[in-house]
């Protein structure tokens, strides 16, 4: 017989942010082949937020994420079911391009990689050239605007034209974040952002993401609790591809209603 102290299941993942939701998603299950990552998972995701994907390796958040603009599609063997919602467009309709989806959803990836070819400026604005655009008014004012709101701009203003690759691996990674924000995304996706990076730069990385949701809706996923605790507004816990609890992160760390979210954030697993 249930404990009705403890809240259930349902009321464990129905938790919805007050306000505006940027992305909503509704049973949500991803394929690869017959093998199911993600099942029917239903959240809405805050717009102008920090949320948080946490869980143990191989519980389906790098896919989750990857649903949220449709990055999964490069892997032949994928397919999706449910829905996805960004500001009321279905972002799976037939008549929807994936790299409109893109550009309206950012993505950033756990390892930097910036294009090694390229100079630190033509990292930036690769994308809005590939969009069609040949202003080079506009492109100097964007190449700014992006290195500024990627917190690098003071550190590479004088050096525009050298290399990408020799950035240290936390500029790399904020060069990455520059080169998605040039061309103005609604969201912003990161995937473990910070991982390969030392203590000084993951600090720098977790700042500019607290500085850039006055701006954009993020979504991070991360395997580091401090991380997701310092830089989140709301948690999602996932396990088995399942979304165990969704809620502010405040209460997923200090008073969650599963037991299996008590113990992955405590440590006791995962």
């Amino acid at each position: 017989m249930p404990d009705p102290a403890q809240p259930s299941s349902k009321a464990a993942v129905d938790f919805k942010p007050a306000g505006a939701a940027a992305l909503t998603v509704r049973d949500l299950s991803v394929f690869f082949g017959k093998n199911a990552a993600v099942k029917k998972v239903s959240l809405d995701i805050a717009k102008l937020a920090v949320t948080a994907i946490i869980g143990p390796s191989g519980c389906g958040k790098s896919t989750f994420l990857r649903a949220l603009n449709r990055m999964h599609e490069l892997n032949p063997d994928a397919r999706m079911e449910g829905k996805i919602q960004l500001f009321g467009d279905d972002i799976y309709a037939r008549d929807i391009e994936p790299v409109v989806v893109r550009r309206r959803v950012g993505m950033v990836f756990q390892k930097s990689n910036p294009f090694p070819t390229m100079s630190i400026v033509e990292n930036v604005t690769v994308g809005l050239r590939l969009n069609g655009l040949r202003d080079r008014k506009v492109l100097v004012e964007r190449t700014e605007q992006s290195l500024r709101m990627a917190a690098l701009w003071d550190e590479v203003k004088d050096r525009l034209h050298a290399p990408a690759i020799s950035l240290s691996g936390g500029q790399q990674q904020r060069l990455c974040i520059a080169r998605a924000l040039a061309v103005q995304p609604e969201v912003l996706l990161m995937d473990e952002p910070a991982s390969a990076l030392d203590p000084l730069a993951t600090a720098k990385i977790e700042d500019l993401i607290l500085e850039l949701k006055k701006d954009y809706t993020i979504v991070i996923v991360t395997h580091n609790m401090q991380q997701a605790a310092r830089a989140s507004d709301f948690t999602a816990f996932f396990y088995l591809g399942e979304l165990v609890e969704f809620g502010p992160t405040s209460k997923i760390f200090t008073s969650p209603a599963q037991k299996r979210t008590e113990d992955y954030v405590t440590g006791r697993f995962g």
